[in-house]
């Protein structure tokens, strides 16, 4: 029982350890905009998600805005997706880093690895150092 206890206290520890590095904004080709993390929602906001053709590939923007007067230090990943909704190459997808000024708006923009995607999620969060 008392090891039970000690699991599922380490469990709980490690989950709630690892959420803040990983929520933050997700701003989707389809219109949908998710705010997983409320205080990281009032600094930054992510809009103008648009998708055009490149050639055979999709190309993805998005602009990310600081709402604060203070410097972010951000990362932001695209994931793509094919017409069944599966991830293509998410593994080769890195965190890209972005410092973003009071105030500041940038756009970012990928192209998808390969003809098979059809839509893009764009994910923002707050960067860490260890």
């Amino acid at each position: 029982m008392k090891k039970k206890l000690v699991l599922a206290f380490a469990a709980a520890l490690l989950i709630t350890a690892c959420a803040p590095h990983t929520s933050g904004i997700m701003g989707s080709s389809t219109g949908e905009v998710r705010v997983d993390n409320r205080s990281f929602g009032s600094e930054v906001s992510v809009n103008q998600i648009q998708a055009r053709q490149q050639g055979d590939l999709l190309q993805g923007s998005g602009i990310i805005q600081s709402k604060v007067a203070t410097d972010l230090r951000l990362q932001y990943k695209f994931t793509w997706y094919d017409v069944s909704g599966f991830t293509i190459e998410d593994e080769a997808s890195a965190w890209k880093s972005l410092k973003l000024h009071g105030k500041q708006r940038m756009q970012v923009t990928a192209l998808a690895p390969n003809a098979n995607a059809v839509r893009y999620e764009l994910y923002v969060r707050k960067a860490f150092s260890n």
